[in-house]
């Protein structure tokens, strides 16, 4: 069955520095023991270091799967474990990247859906020594998913993934991240995910015209 294999939470550290001045972020996280509690924009422990970019309604939490993480460990040939991409749920049976937008799922008493393709940044790169991170995720086809908080609760380690929904669009996640990162073809049929945060959805819908 499909389980959550780590809660992870981290918050703002500095990284690097840029302009001469401290280059804040909150990639760094760590598995959290114990029942988790999530709600607001938020699991317990966690914050955004630049909220501009990061976290709000429909970035309120980040699952990546170990699957894609045990990839990225042969690619880098170095091991990552849970939370190495700053994701807050770290997954087991779920093809996260292969999620429907809109794709809801139970873990604990907690329900989420799947919001958007997370988009890597120059700190993914700073986070894992690689600078050409940014382009290797992309070209990889492995994003994770932003999920938004439908219902709060608590979950932790061990608990079941059930998914409850999957809409019949069948636009996922990683048809997002392609169409933005690598095909801008792609661009009409995946902003047509009624379930798209509408700012991201107008955004490909003006680049695809």
């Amino acid at each position: 069955m499909p389980r959550l294999l780590s809660v992870n939470a981290g918050r703002p550290r500095q990284i690097s520095v840029r302009r001469g001045r401290p280059l804040m972020s909150a990639i760094g996280k760590s598995p959290v023991d114990g029942r988790v509690r999530v709600e607001g924009v938020n699991v317990a422990g966690d914050e955004q270091a630049d909220r501009r970019v990061h976290g709000g309604p429909d970035k309120a939490v980040y699952a990546y799967a170990s699957e894609d993480t045990a990839f990225w460990e042969a690619e880098l040939g170095r091991e990552l474990g849970p939370g190495a991409f700053g994701e807050n749920l770290t997954t087991e049976g779920v093809d996260v990247s292969g999620a429907v937008i809109g794709e809801r799922w139970r873990i604990g008493d907690v329900e989420l859906e799947v919001a958007q393709p997370r988009l890597p940044c120059a700190k993914l790169g700073l986070r894992l020594g690689d600078p050409m991170m940014v382009r290797r995720f992309g070209e990889a086809r492995r994003p994770g998913a932003y999920l938004r908080i439908v219902r709060e609760g608590e979950l932790g380690a061990g608990d079941p993934i059930e998914i409850l929904h999957r809409p019949e669009h069948g636009v996922s996640v990683r048809d997002v991240s392609a169409a933005i990162l690598l095909d801008e073809s792609l661009l009409e049929r995946a902003a047509s995910a009624p379930e798209l945060p509408p700012e991201l959805a107008d955004w490909m819908r003006e680049r695809a015209a």
